[in-house]
């Protein structure tokens, strides 16, 4: 019977030939921790009777979702995290570097075939590279790091074809978004999403990313691109065989398989407050009284949608244009790098001719910590991954979740729209 990514994977990694609904205990190739939760790691981790870690250079520490502080408490999570990288000579440590799902692969950690954990349940953005990549708790986190191993159940797969070329205004974000509306909140628990098609193929890593990075949204445990010549050159490698070969056999056993004409998609968002709740902008602009949504802001960033390639969909947008007099336009990209990268190509000036405030890269406003948090009654157009309520400020704003182009039609009208 032939193997899906998931189970080549796994193959590769324990030497099992695993199916469907085992348990197999992986090698761990890498792990993430990032700010919010390394107090509580490393109590687990003494907690547990350890005294070193399995391998320090397999740990990467970020700071990113408390930075700037905006609590007076997110210090002592600095603190703490410092005073443990000392004790266990840890050296991967990015302190406001960026997001800590774009880092990880942008700062070469993760590579095709890879076993990887994270604090964090966005953790399956590393699939865009075809590694295995999930998110745990800070109890699994520190057994790892005693251990360097971790049981799994090998997930069972959902294959999402997607052939065709894309419209012009339609990004992979709604992709995605449709995705997750026709599989609910719940569709893909504990299932691997696995893309494929041509029109996957002819995705960028970057928009690979977004999509791998969502698969949470629908329960997924991980999500998996197939690594190709795009794959790597983002990781500045050659792919060797074993790389190359992880790409599902013909005879490869699906729960379900789900077919996408390209040509199909339209720009959708999700609506307060689920993410699932997904509607094409057509229908919530004729569903809306007067058919007119005011918006009060817009966020272009985030682990999701916080690389150059969605900072230039956004400029090419707003060149030439402005930003609505009542409306904060609020940008965040996703790592220095992508900072500088945008400072250089002329991007971020664009940005700010249109009336964009540009901040240093940091989780802050997608996790509802700094950088633009709303009230009541307002409305935000955003790029992040989840819109449910107390996302981005009270209870009672309303977060509708875009792509970078229609987020910055957004931003233009002052009202739901799309490029």
């Amino acid at each position: 019977m032939g193997k899906t990514i998931i189970q080549k994977i796994i193959k590769n990694n324990t030497g099992i030939d695993a199916k469907p609904g085992d348990i197999v205990t992986v090698n761990v190739d890498r792990v993430m921790i990032h700010d919010i939760f390394i107090p509580f790691v490393a109590s687990k981790f003494e907690e547990m009777g350890f005294t070193k870690l399995w391998d320090a250079d397999k740990v990467v520490l970020v700071y990113d979702h408390l930075v700037p502080a905006s609590q007076v408490d997110d210090t002592r999570h600095f603190k703490i995290g410092n005073e443990f990288v000392e004790k266990y000579g840890m050296k991967n440590i990015h302190r406001s570097d960026g997001i800590c799902h774009q880092l990880m692969t942008e700062a070469g950690y993760v590579k095709p075939g890879d076993i990887v954990f994270g604090t964090d349940s966005h953790t399956t953005t590393y699939g865009c590279v075809g590694a295995f990549s999930s998110g745990i708790g800070y109890t699994e986190m520190a057994s790892i790091l005693g251990t360097g191993t971790m049981w799994v159940k090998v997930p069972e797969t959902i294959k999402v074809n997607i052939t065709g070329k894309l419209p012009d205004n339609v990004m992979a974000k709604d992709i995605i978004l449709k995705l997750i509306r026709d599989l609910g909140a719940d569709g893909a628990t504990y299932k691997a999403l696995e893309f494929a098609g041509d029109t996957v193929k002819n995705m960028s890593v970057a928009s690979r990313m977004s999509m791998s990075n969502m698969a949470i949204e629908a329960g997924a445990k991980c999500a998996l691109f197939s690594p190709d010549e795009k794959t790597a050159e983002y990781c500045e490698i050659t792919l060797t065989d074993k790389e190359r070969d992880l790409v599902a056999d013909s005879d490869a056993v699906y729960c379900k398989e789900i077919n996408y004409r390209a040509e199909d998609f339209v720009p959708v968002m999700a609506c307060p407050s689920n993410v699932d709740n997904v509607k094409p902008v057509d229908e919530i602009i004729s569903n809306a009284e007067g058919g007119n949504i005011a918006v009060d802001q817009v966020f272009i960033g985030s682990c999701t949608n916080g690389r150059l390639e969605d900072l230039m969909a956004a400029a090419e947008v707003l060149k030439g244009k402005k930003v609505a007099p009542f409306v904060k336009l609020i940008v965040t990209p996703a790592s220095r790098k992508i900072y500088r990268q945008a400072a250089k190509n002329g991007t971020l000036k664009i940005l700010a001719e249109a009336g964009a405030m540009i901040t240093h890269p940091s989780c802050g406003l997608c996790c509802g910590r700094a950088g633009g948090i709303l009230t009541d009654g307002e409305v935000v157009v955003a790029t992040n991954n989840r819109n449910f309520l107390g996302r981005m400020g009270t209870s009672k704003v309303s977060i509708y979740l875009a792509s970078p182009k229609t987020a910055a039609s957004c931003a233009i009208e002052g009202r739901i729209t799309h490029a």
